[in-house]
């Protein structure tokens, strides 16, 4: 279902419906470019650590814009054995509804415009039609401004909102505006002469003009007319003066209120159903991002992980779609709700957002139903909810790291010791072959550039780390340290200039201050997953603990009440939902697994160092 500007509110009831009854849901988006900087592939290397790799690209990616979402609700149909799907495709614009509204800048990258353009994407409908937003803050921001507007005004009969000094005075006129103020008296006092008319129309005039007839209106004309601004086609601001009795001055203002707490509704637009999230650390953006979405899944993570990866060679969306129609899995049967469009994946409608979540969506389901046959007796349908696909909830695939898979929301990230690692400086007429032929004693090596002068370089043995550090020593032109050695000084850089720039007070305000966006659009699934990351000889696993191996042997397996009761906690501080986190780790301590598995599947979700 396509939804824009025009036909967002009469359907957002569906949007709360469909979220409300899905199983699961995915979700896709569309942006105006990836990276500001340069190119991601540059930007980023395969040491990289979790924090270092958000900061990367939260530096070089706040500016652009989403512009199409999309989202496709699941609900499995147990008397049919089929999912049913409501798909959504939101094109999404920050338009200013009005001038104190935020005008957003915005940046574009021309092969993401050309691409998107060779995928047909429809940029009038965009710009010319889409759903405004508002982040928490804008949001909280032009409100305040609208208030005060309205008290500085001291408009002519404000109902509720006149400031002290209202009425007790004449405002002083600027000698230049003298004349034109004279000349707005002297019409609205023909006005109130006239028996016949009872509007008055004003020249379209300037702000500072604007604001002088309303304060001299107020003091001079306390009742019996009503005074506002309108905009002529052109965005040209005038005032409109009309004769009214005291009840017809309060309907009116009671008539603005209104009108204006429906256009500040109609910015918020698109924010009802999702909130951007923005300006966080590594930490704070895991605790909002689990907090809009409590149990998130990325189908990239675990096509990338076993059982998977072995049968899997391609996991970009379109080429894992079309794997999963293949043996040994088996394409699950959908069917959309009446009165939604369906998709035709024949017709790969890629980089549509409400198709790309749609096959997501596919892929997800084909992936969950595959687990199910490593049960004994296998299963058909694998549940949204079951434990089998707990392992991969809350964990987000990073790509080109080389010892580090995911990114884990809901705690510490994997730390791999990284002692076979050296951090090497060089000038920067170096290449790739010079470091090639420095360490050309050393066998196999592998090469991560940073920048034009450094880079990590790996070493198939730890043993040989010492030897290559002392052979810089005496060098000129280069100078090799350990991985350890290039962490503790950046560390220590890291915490004078904290310091330096904020100090204790300022450090201690922006933790307090950091809030979870509201309108969660998930709140089914509110619960925190206990999983494990634990490492073994060589690899490390996605596996889930042994007590949590029993699996389901039911179709479908049911979360307790508590743990499936729907949530505000988007709405709560981050301290809040971390009890509330703590509180559900305890709960889910309390679930018994049922079920078996056969022996086969004791290598299950195993996640190896090195991809």
């Amino acid at each position: 279902m396509e939804i824009i500007r025009s036909n967002f509110k009469s359907n957002l009831h569906k949007v709360y419906q469909a979220i409300e009854e899905a199983d699961f849901f995915a979700i896709d988006g569309e942006f105006s470019g990836i990276s500001d900087g340069p190119p991601v592939t540059a930007l980023t290397n395969g040491f990289d650590t979790p924090e270092e790799r958000y900061q990367k690209l939260k530096k070089h990616s706040m500016d652009f814009l989403l512009f199409q979402f999309g989202l496709c609700a699941f609900k499995y149909d147990y008397t049919d054995s089929k999912y049913i799907t409501k798909s959504f495709n939101f094109y999404v614009f920050p338009k200013p509804f009005s001038r104190s509204s935020p005008d957003v800048k915005f940046v574009c990258q021309s092969s993401s415009i050309d691409f998107l353009a060779s995928q047909g994407f429809d940029f009038n409908k965009v710009f010319r039609n889409g759903i405004p937003y508002l982040n928490q803050e804008e949001e909280r921001q032009l409100r305040e401004q609208y208030d005060e507007k309205r008290l500085q005004s001291n408009g002519a009969g404000a109902l509720s909102y006149v400031s002290p000094n209202t009425s007790k005075c004449p405002v002083t006129i600027p000698e230049d505006q003298k004349k034109f103020i004279d000349h707005v008296i002297e019409k609205i006092e023909d006005l109130l002469q006239s028996e016949e008319d009872k509007n008055l129309d004003l020249e379209p005039c300037t702000g500072f003009q604007r604001k002088l007839i309303y304060q001299t209106l107020s003091w001079k004309y306390p009742k019996g007319i009503h005074v506002e601004t309108l905009e002529t086609e052109k965005k040209e601001r005038y005032i409109v003066i009309s004769k009214v009795d005291e009840e017809e001055r309060k309907r009116r203002e009671q008539q603005k209120h209104a009108k204006e707490q429906e256009e500040l509704n109609d910015a918020v637009g698109f924010s009802r159903v999702i909130h951007a999230i923005a300006n966080s650390d590594l930490n704070e953006f895991k605790e909002m991002t689990t907090c809009v979405f409590p149990r998130l899944l990325d189908t990239k993570l675990m096509a990338s992980t076993q059982p998977f990866k072995d049968i899997i060679n391609n996991t970009s969306l379109a080429e894992l779609e079309k794997r999963l129609k293949e043996t040994p899995f088996n394409p699950p049967k959908v069917e959309s709700a009446e009165g939604f469009p369906s998709y035709d994946t024949a017709s790969e409608q890629l980089h549509e957002a409400g198709y790309d979540a749609y096959i997501t969506g596919l892929c997800f389901i084909s992936m969950a139903n595959y687990l199910g046959t490593f049960l004994s007796p296998p299963k058909t349908h694998v549940s949204a909810r079951s434990k089998l696909v707990e392992p991969f909830f809350n964990k987000l695939f990073l790509m080109r790291v080389m010892d580090i898979p995911y990114l884990n929301l809901e705690g510490p990230d994997l730390q791999p010791k990284r002692d076979h690692v050296l951090h090497v400086t060089f000038p920067k007429e170096w290449k790739t072959s010079d470091l090639y032929q420095l360490f050309s004693a050393f066998g196999n090596i592998q090469i991560s550039w940073i920048d034009d002068t450094s880079a990590f370089v790996s070493l198939s043995q730890p043993e040989q780390v010492q030897i290559a550090v002392n052979t810089s020593k005496y060098a000129e032109s280069y100078r090799i340290q350990t991985y350890a050695e290039y962490v503790g000084k950046k560390h220590e850089k890291q915490i004078k200039r904290k310091w330096t720039e904020d100090g204790w007070k300022e450090v201690e305000r922006k933790r307090l201050n950091t809030q979870c966006a509201s309108y969660a659009l998930q709140n089914h699934y509110h619960h925190a997953n206990s999983l494990t990351a634990t490492g073994t000889v060589g690899k490390r696993t996605l596996s889930p603990s042994r007590a949590e191996a029993g699996l389901e042997a039911r179709v479908s397996e049911e979360l307790s009440d508590a743990e499936l009761e729907q949530t505000d906690s988007c709405a709560e501080s981050l301290s809040e939902g971390r009890k509330k986190a703590k509180k559900l780790k305890r709960m889910k301590k309390d679930l018994s697994p049922a079920g078996s598995l056969s022996d086969s599947s004791a290598k299950l979700f195993e996640v190896p160092d090195t991809w």
